[in-house]
């Protein structure tokens, strides 16, 4: 391999790896800071965008996570204070360290967390409202749960690991790769096969039990997504 396209490759590595710690302390921060999964969702979309806008080495990726935290509060209207966001984060990346002091640093520390919210909304040109799958897999669960024998379905932990999938999956910009109905069937069929729960008369029906759900979903398509949520799981082995 050409030396110089073995260096982009090292590089684009190291980067995904970045971005899948960062995307880890969003959503343990988010968690600490009482966000619902929507909000949660956000952020870590809010981030991923940005970063397929800009290059990762002139910015400080925590500082562009506060502030996604930050601005996903407000589209989700849940509304973080700045200052708490600050803190939980200092407690995550410093864990050994005192509390933060209300002194020069933190006031540096919260005008840097906005202006890089400003910075953010102009290189997204303001568009940071997302359609998640999170109501998609709702509905499917639910429609879902009424076709299953109830003692097959109360036996398996199938809605646990069907939204676990999905939580997971924003460690990486898969959902700004495929429309959330996709993705929401995708991490149902998963959850299924991982627990070998069979849907009842899906051999004998004109067409699988995902399509029904979503009509323009493919065979392949959904491999793909199954292959990107592995990678999810590959990288936090490694990491």
């Amino acid at each position: 391999m050409n030396p110089t396209r073995l260096q982009e490759t090292s590089q684009v590595s190291a980067n995904v790896r970045i971005h899948f710690k960062v995307c880890r302390f969003i959503m343990e921060a988010g968690v600490k800071l009482s966000l619902r999964s929507v909000p949660i969702a956000t952020a870590c979309t809010i981030y991923h965008r940005f970063f397929m806008e800009v290059p990762l080495e002139p910015y400080d990726p925590y500082l562009v996570a506060m502030a996604a935290l930050y601005l996903a509060g407000k589209v989700e209207e849940q509304h973080l204070r700045i200052r708490d966001i600050i803190n939980v984060s200092h407690r995550y990346l410093h864990p050994r360290s005192d509390p933060l002091e209300l002194d020069t640093h933190f006031w540096e520390l919260r005008d840097s967390v906005v202006q890089c919210e400003l910075l953010m909304l102009r290189v997204l040109c303001f568009r940071v409202s997302f359609q998640h799958p999170h109501k998609y897999l709702l509905h499917y669960l639910l429609s879902l749960k009424h076709w299953m024998n109830r003692h097959s379905w109360e036996r398996t932990p199938v809605a646990a690991a069907a939204w676990a999938l999905l939580r997971d999956s924003y460690h990486g910009p898969l959902c700004l790769q495929h429309p959330p109905q996709h993705i929401a069937v995708t991490v149902l069929y998963l959850a299924l096969q991982c627990y070998g729960v069979e849907v009842p008369a899906d051999a004998e029906a004109e067409r699988p039990w995902w399509q029904v759900f979503s009509e323009d979903l493919s065979k392949p398509v959904m491999d793909q997504i199954v292959l990107e949520l592995i990678r999810v799981y590959s990288l936090d082995a490694e990491i």
